[in-house]
């Protein structure tokens, strides 16, 4: 790569197409030279072998395109002192590697935040993933003692700040022949927890929306952006759609999602207070967004990994219970949870695989208590028993 002019790094876990048309596009564009830290020898070549990919954003209004350039790519399990050493001197680490993989970046970001000089402000650790307090979750890793030291983490505060974060953005699968280019949908929001940095200035990332009780951006989004996309897709590929978009085009699957979306709105304007028709507004952009055609989303990549979208924090367990513990209807969440028990056996998918051999093997309150994390004392975890018995029931019939 062409010698760096710039005078701040961040290094990004991660080098897909999040990390490369999400995060590090507006590291970039905020002035930082951005590293990229990554497993893949393949993208990682590809990235250190380009000067620039492009960022292509797609929507009925048109198509813009940005280039994005200064950065560099490390090999995270080949060139780990290398690594450790831009960690030390960074200003920012953010990371987009999905919520499972985050206790194996935890202990290389741990080397470089322990080599980290006191005389440099805290680095901003921010983690990027669709997963409620993810931050939090990479910081109680990092601070494990199999990765920092006990006696290392007085004063820990002086070389790291954690801030939990949401990210709101479609990055549908992207064409075979695109190499590093990445296309996603114009909409974006970026919401970041300010209150680590109270005592400093949060890092200057133009884009980030700063905000001192960020749940209900996180529940907001999680449960109406992920729930509706993910009701779409299960219920579009039981219908057999091929895309998001041809499911929403069919009547009885829009109004599933509708009346999905219907009972998560309801537990976001009684819990954090949000305004009914503000929430309604919210409810009929995002719908227009994953319906967009242009994203050509396959139902089979929103509906990937359906054992974590459907753990008690996600985007169907996580609302239905509180909805049933406070006797709200949930109705709508568990027929989608039923579709997501049924997406079995998917090309290209562990999970689905890995859900049909416990759906195989196991009784339905056993399922219930390992997939969804549910116990017999909460309200909802008989409605989902009954969901799981129908699923088996069926699976025996075929």
């Amino acid at each position: 790569m062409a010698a760096n002019n710039y005078t701040k790094k961040a290094v990004h876990f991660g080098a897909g197409n999040i990390g490369r048309g999400f995060v590090a596009c507006f590291l970039h564009n905020s002035g930082y030279e951005v590293i990229f830290a990554d497993v893949n020898a393949d993208l990682i070549n590809a990235l250190n072998a380009s000067p620039s990919y492009k960022v292509i954003e797609v929507g009925s209004e048109g198509t813009e395109e940005s280039t994005i350039t200064n950065y560099r790519a490390i090999n995270s399990r080949t060139n780990e002192e290398e690594l450790i050493q831009e960690i030390a001197t960074a200003e920012v680490v953010t990371c987009s590697v999905g919520p499972n993989i985050l206790k194996f970046i935890a202990p290389v970001i741990a080397k470089g935040i322990d080599r980290r000089s006191e005389d440099l402000p805290p680095v901003a650790v921010i983690a990027c993933e669709n997963a409620i307090g993810a931050t939090d979750t990479l910081a109680e890793y990092i601070k494990d003692p199999k990765n920092t030291p006990s006696h290392r983490l007085e004063g820990y505060e002086k070389r790291a700040r954690f801030a939990n974060s949401a990210i709101d953005r479609i990055v549908p699968a992207q064409d075979p022949d695109a190499g590093l280019d990445v296309k996603l949908e114009k909409f974006y929001e970026w919401v970041v927890d300010r209150t680590p940095f109270k005592d400093m200035s949060p890092p200057d990332i133009k884009g980030i929306n700063w905000v001192d009780n960020l749940l209900p951006y996180i529940e907001r989004k999680l449960y109406t952006v992920n729930t509706g996309h993910a009701t779409a897709a299960y219920h579009g590929y039981i219908r057999r759609k091929s895309t998001v978009y041809d499911a929403l085009q069919d009547k009885d699957i829009q109004e599933e999602v509708k009346k999905a979306l219907e009972n998560t709105s309801h537990l976001i304007t009684q819990k954090h207070g949000i305004d009914e028709q503000a929430q309604h507004e919210y409810v009929e952009k995002i719908v227009r967004r994953i319906s967009n055609p242009h994203l050509e989303d396959a139902v089979e990549r929103v509906g990937r990994a359906p054992l974590r979208k459907l753990s008690r924090k996600e985007r169907f367990i996580g609302p239905a219970a509180e909805l049933a513990e406070h006797g709200k209807d949930c109705s709508a969440l568990l027929d989608a949870a039923e579709m997501a028990f049924r997406f079995q056996n998917v090309e290209g998918d562990e999970e689905s695989a890995e859900l049909a051999r416990i759906m195989a093997t196991n009784k339905p309150e056993d399922i219930v208590k390992q997939v969804c994390g549910l116990n017999e004392q909460e309200k909802l975890f008989p409605k989902v028993v009954e969901v799981v018995q129908r699923v088996q029931a069926d699976l025996q019939d075929d």
